[in-house]
């Protein structure tokens, strides 16, 4: 996980997927491609969080 990792940024990115996918009119082959993002992002978010966690159960 790099130092420049923007949680909230990707939380606002996954949203804006969310939406795109739900919207009827985004063509299938799109909803591929941000599936595809999406489990990235959620992949980035969790690494994010697990260390964070370990960092703060160093200092406990």
């Amino acid at each position: 996980m790099t130092d420049n990792f923007d949680y909230k940024k990707a939380l606002e990115e996954l949203e804006a997927i969310s939406k795109k996918v739900e919207d009827p009119s985004t063509a299938l082959g799109d909803i591929d491609a941000l599936i595809k993002r999406a489990d990235a992002l959620i992949a980035s978010c969790r690494e994010y969080l697990r260390t964070a966690r370990n960092s703060a159960d160093r200092i406990e």
